[in-house]
């Protein structure tokens, strides 16, 4: 029977592209003032494992005020932008004619457009207007991983037609200058913007798609997320991530591998959201995987930052550039809002 297969992937970032280092010495001129242990702080930018980021706009426009309607106009035109450039890389990687495309999932948490950006993107590629659309806001890091997910589930209903998912995510455009909590300092250390797309389909083409499984964890709202403010979306996350991937991680692919029928030892790739070093770490610990096993997350996470939904689908292009192909099983993986956990069961 066939199976739904990856067969491209296209990335894009925006311009702006600044060393970690410019970014730490921004931060601590704009919360000096404010933060008394600021210093003790700092050292998160270098543990980071970050050494570039791309963002939507030149430092020196974060360190003004804006509101939350211009901020998220600046979303609207920077992430179509984005996403009509990683969509084309796809298309033209894949070899696929806006005639082949039927459906358009597209994936965001850092910005609000009503109708959805999709709709502008449909009119941008010259998709046909009966293509079908799935917008999905609010997952997270946790988006590009269900995005792939619900492509997969969905291919089986179109099998002459290509799924083009779309993850887009503008984190810098949710920067509070005047939130000077840890957890807005943590955040300045590892978010970043960036762009994915990628083309699944019932035909061939690269990882074949086998099986999904979503979790979605009781009472854990806190531990990742918005606030909504006057000034846009304030980010909320909980210190003790990595401890949670390291409680829970492992039951949690035992159970997925149960469900699929698979022996975990099985699994040879691991394509992981890299949400940050010592959630790498985590990963690697608690699934006892190897450093090298995640290198391609940890590379995406040194050249790119956390881009959150569309993060993993960077991981992903890397993995396929450079891993040939062996007819072995992999997952990826990647956590996020809810507090959830969002697996895909590959072939590759």
């Amino acid at each position: 029977m066939m199976k739904p297969r990856i067969q491209a992937i296209g990335t894009a970032v925006p311009h702006y592209a600044l060393e970690q280092k410019e970014i730490k010495e921004f931060v601590a001129s704009m919360f000096r003032s404010h933060v008394d242990h600021i210093d003790k702080l700092l050292p998160v930018f270098e543990n980071s494992c970050v050494k570039i980021r791309y963002l939507s706009r030149p430092l020196e426009w974060y360190a003004a005020s804006h509101s939350f309607s211009e901020a998220n106009q600046i979303f609207k035109e920077v992430a179509l932008d984005l996403a009509e450039r990683a969509a084309l890389q796809a298309m033209m990687r894949g070899n696929v004619k806006p005639t082949d495309i039927g459906m358009v999932i597209f994936v965001t948490s850092t910005g609000i457009a009503t109708p959805t950006l999709d709709t502008k993107l449909i009119e941008r590629l010259a998709l046909s207007p009966h293509t079908r659309r799935l917008p999905i806001w609010g997952l997270g890091c946790a988006g590009g991983a269900a995005g792939l997910a619900r492509a997969n589930e969905l291919a089986y209903s179109m099998p002459d037609k290509s799924i083009l998912l779309v993850a887009v995510e503008l984190c810098s455009l949710t920067f509070q200058r005047n939130d000077f909590s840890k957890s807005n300092i943590v955040g300045t250390s590892i978010f970043a913007d960036g762009a994915a797309a990628a083309l699944i389909a019932m035909d061939n083409g690269g990882p074949v798609i086998l099986g999904n499984h979503s979790t979605l964890f009781p009472n854990t709202e806190d531990i990742m997320g918005w606030e909504l403010i006057d000034t846009g979306l304030k980010v909320r996350f909980s210190r003790d991530i990595p401890s949670i991937v390291r409680r829970y991680l492992p039951d949690l692919l035992q159970e997925a591998c149960g469900k699929w029928g698979i022996e975990q030892e099985k699994i040879a790739h691991y394509v992981v959201h890299p949400g940050g070093a010592k959630v790498l770490e985590a990963y690697s610990g608690s699934l006892n995987v190897s450093k090298d096993q995640l290198s391609h997350a940890y590379d995406v996470l040194v050249e790119y930052g956390n881009m959150s939904s569309a993060s993993i689908l960077f991981v992903l292009e890397k993995f396929m550039i450079e891993t040939p192909a062996n007819n072995k099983y992999g997952i990826m993986l990647a956590l996020g809002p809810g507090f959830s956990a969002e697996q895909v069961l590959f072939k590759w």
